[in-house]
């Protein structure tokens, strides 16, 4: 398998954890660690599939092809240390981001990211971990914000729990009925609105009370 077979393997692993558990065996607790940690901890890679990797996860423990307490512990050390490394990019990059052209970084969903910021304060690292894109540069823009790293690693640490725990639990019970199989994108979407639209009433919300107070 080269290099390309193996990047489209990870890019769609809800049709392809089967084989990378069939060629990799137990080496494929490695392999998910390492798409967990390059999808937070580096923005280049904002577009590996984070929530549907731990969703098929989980069904797989169902089975009983990975261990799920194994599985947890492995991928909420993925996440926090991914964040962790992003941050640290963030804080020496520092605002010369949002005044340099880096040809490496997304500014649009960089600007995006930094407003959600602005709005939901520290909060964002744990919200943005159930957001794709946001997720990965939340890190990354509280490290450019100066954010302490203690008040951050409390964030991180509860962000990466309950995304990891609540996605391959979810998998556990639900990832092998057929129709949540047949269906994968369009429950990990519905999954994402239910985080999304809590905040945008949250939003919502605030903003109509600073109207209201004027």
């Amino acid at each position: 398998m080269d290099l390309m077979q193996f990047f489209d393997m990870i890019l769609h692993v809800d049709k392809t954890l089967g084989i990378l558990l069939a060629q990799y065996g137990v080496y494929v607790y490695a392999v998910l660690f390492a798409i967990v940690f390059c999808e937070t901890g580096l923005v280049v890679l904002f577009f590996f599939p984070g929530d549907t990797l731990l969703f098929i996860a989980g069904a797989a423990c169902a089975t009983g092809q990975l261990d799920p307490w194994i599985l947890m512990a492995l991928l909420i050390t993925a996440a926090v240390t991914g964040n962790t490394v992003n941050y640290w990019i963030g804080e020496a990059i520092g605002q010369r981001v949002f005044t340099h052209n880096y040809r490496w970084l997304n500014k649009d969903a960089l600007h995006r990211t930094h407003e959600f910021f602005e709005k939901h304060g520290g909060k964002t690292i744990i919200l943005a971990r159930f957001v794709p894109v946001v997720r990965t540069f939340a890190p990354f823009v509280a490290g450019v914000s100066d954010m302490t790293h203690a008040r951050f690693q409390l964030y991180n640490f509860t962000g990466a729990f309950l995304w990891v725990v609540s996605l391959v639990t979810a998998g556990y019970f639900f990832g092998n009925l057929p129709i949540v199989r047949d269906n994968l994108t369009i429950i990990v979407m519905i999954g994402v609105g239910a985080a999304v639209i809590p905040l945008a009433l949250g939003g919502l919300y605030k903003f109509s009370r600073k109207m209201l107070s004027r």
